[in-house]
C-alpha cells in the first residue's frame, strides 16, 4: 500500500481498517473505524480534505478525490463505493450505495438511504434524494426505495465488507 503525506498532511487510518497492498491513500484523508480500501483504489486528499465515516468500503479500482479550493469530499457511515466508481468533491450521507462504475461529480449531495446505480453519472451540483435510486447518464431519479427493506441491505453490505477485510487482515 502507498500511504503518503503531501503538503504536511498525512492520512489518518485507524488500526481496525483494512488497506489492500496496492491501494493508495494520500494527504488530508481521515477514516472512521472498520473501513476498507480495496485493490487498486485511490483516495487522494492532496488538493482538499477527504473525510470518511465508519464502516465504509471503497472497492477495487475506485477513485475518491476532491476539488482544489472548492469541494472537499465527505463520506458518511455505512457507505459502499462500488468497483471502479469515481467520487469527486461531493458529499455522501449515511447508508448510501454507489454502484460499480458510477461517477458522482463536484458539489453533489447524495442523501441518506439512497442508491446511485451502476454506471450512473451524477452531474455537478445534483442532489440525490433520500430513499431513491438514480440511474442513467445523466442520472435521474428512477425509483423510490422501500425503506423497510433498504436499510437492512446497505447495512448487510457494509457488514460483509468488514467480514471480508477480516479475512485479509488475518493473512498478513
Amino acid at each position: 500500500m502507498i500511504i503518503k503525506s503531501v503538503n504536511g498532511k498525512s492520512p489518518l487510518i485507524p488500526e481496525d481498517c483494512y488497506v489492500a497492498e496496492n491501494a493508495t491513500i494520500v494527504g488530508d484523508v481521515s477514516f472512521g473505524h472498520s473501513c476498507s480500501v480495496w485493490f487498486n483504489a485511490v483516495v487522494r486528499g492532496d488538493v482538499h480534505s477527504i473525510t470518511v465515516g465508519n464502516k465504509v468500503n471503497i472497492q477495487d479500482g475506485a477513485i475518491i478525490h476532491c476539488t482544489y479550493q472548492k469541494h472537499a469530499t465527505v463520506i458518511g457511515n455505512n457507505v459502499s463505493i462500488g468497483h471502479n466508481a469515481i467520487v469527486h468533491g461531493c458529499t455522501l450521507h449515511d447508508n448510501v450505495l454507489i454502484g460499480m462504475g458510477a461517477i458522482v461529480m463536484d458539489g453533489c449531495v447524495v442523501e441518506s438511504n439512497a442508491i446511485v446505480a451502476a454506471g450512473a453519472v451524477i452531474t455537478q451540483n445534483t442532489r440525490v434524494e433520500s430513499g431513491s435510486i438514480y440511474a442513467g447518464v445523466p442520472a435521474k431519479k428512477v425509483k423510490e426505495i422501500n425503506q423497510s427493506d433498504f436499510g437492512g441491505e446497505i447495512e448487510r453490505i457494509s457488514n460483509n465488507y468488514v467480514m471480508y477485510s477480516g479475512w485479509f487482515k488475518n493473512e498478513e
